[in-house]
């Protein structure tokens, strides 16, 4: 890309373009937040609602400014490695991308302050917290994934802290915290691949993380099917003595709609699962074969796009299928708009 340097003659420097700061902040990668939101309020049990909606709004902004963060703290490395970044190519100031990344980081405090009170802001405030301390000191440390692991799944729990009914912070908690472990391990999988997007990885990286991708997808896709298995079952079950035909019906019918809802939950779990693996595991196949930078590169993007599968799957999981359904569309949308600004 061109390099929009100062003009020397005048003094002035060229004004950002609004392209320039949609890649300094990976625009279309943050299409990979909301459904962590979605998928720990669903698991609390309302999904949709106002506080959850605005915590969504909340966790996009933080995601952003970590992204614009990032590129500040980054800006000497970048210069050798990544150059055609927005920042060591001089189409944003170093000083703009610290600016960005403060408001940025106000406006997702603000939004959850207006939108969930105070449980809102007490999630909000340790997201924040890792954010910064990830990008300006932990990044390349050996702390680094498990950082990266811990916002992600942060940010899962605030999304069943803006579902939780009064007095039910624990429980809220409590449930949401299988579907935040799974969007945990998924990130410290994408974290220990990104440290080798340049020069390339061990085999035995992309092996390891193909295995725990596989894991994860078994782990949130089981339960789901375990319990439209055992629905079918019941919806068969001859009556027992002293019971009709027709009592039997009545309590274990099969077209009930409980049990088509298991059955319709499990098939978009599955469904989302596939997906997950179908993306994010083919492409770290491909690097394991052959594992080079770009390889390695390749299996970061489709990570960071393969939480909408999973996210789908968690939330259905939880039961609404609906909105999982509708997440699922996103993510074909996703990978589009990644095409024209990478997500890494």
């Amino acid at each position: 890309m061109k390099d929009r340097r100062w003009d020397v003659r005048s003094g002035t420097r060229p004004a950002v373009r609004l392209a320039d700061l949609a890649q300094l902040v990976r625009a279309p990668a943050a299409l990979s937040v909301p459904g962590d939101i979605l998928a720990g309020a669903a698991a609390a049990g309302r999904p949709l609602g106002a506080p959850t909606l605005g915590v969504m709004g909340s966790s996009v902004c933080l995601y952003w400014a970590g992204m614009a963060l990032n590129d500040y703290a980054d800006a000497t490395i970048d210069a050798v490695e990544r150059p055609e970044r927005p920042v060591p190519s001089g189409r944003v100031p170093r000083s703009t991308a610290l600016a960005v990344a403060g408001a940025l980081t106000a406006a997702g405090l603000g939004l959850a302050a207006a939108s969930g009170g105070r449980r809102s802001v007490l999630a909000a405030l340790p997201l924040t917290g890792v954010i910064w301390a990830y990008d300006l000191k932990l990044k390349s440390t050996p702390a680094g994934a498990a950082a990266m692991a811990s916002a992600r799944t942060l940010d899962v729990l605030a999304g069943a802290l803006a579902a939780a009914r009064p007095g039910g912070t624990g429980r809220a908690l409590l449930r949401g915290a299988a579907p935040a472990a799974l969007v945990g391990a998924h990130t410290y999988t994408l974290s220990a691949l990104s440290r080798h997007e340049i020069s390339g990885a061990p085999a035995r990286v992309p092996a390891s993380t193909l295995a725990a991708a596989t894991t994860t997808a078994l782990a949130a896709a089981l339960p789901a099917v375990r319990t439209a298995i055992a629905s079918a079952r019941a919806g068969t079950a001859e009556p027992s003595p002293g019971r009709t035909a027709g009592s039997a019906v009545r309590r274990y019918p099969g077209s009930h709609p409980t049990t088509r809802s298991a059955v319709t939950r499990a098939a978009v779990v599955g469904a989302g699962a596939l997906a997950y693996l179908g993306t994010y595991g083919t492409a770290q196949i491909r690097a394991v074969r052959e594992p080079s930078g770009e390889n390695v590169r390749r299996a970061v993007g489709a990570g960071i796009l393969g939480f909408l599968p999973l996210q789908t799957a968690l939330t259905a999981r939880s039961g609404a299928t609906a909105v999982a359904a509708a997440l699922g569309v996103a993510h074909p949308l996703a990978r589009r708009l990644a095409r024209r600004v990478s997500p890494t």
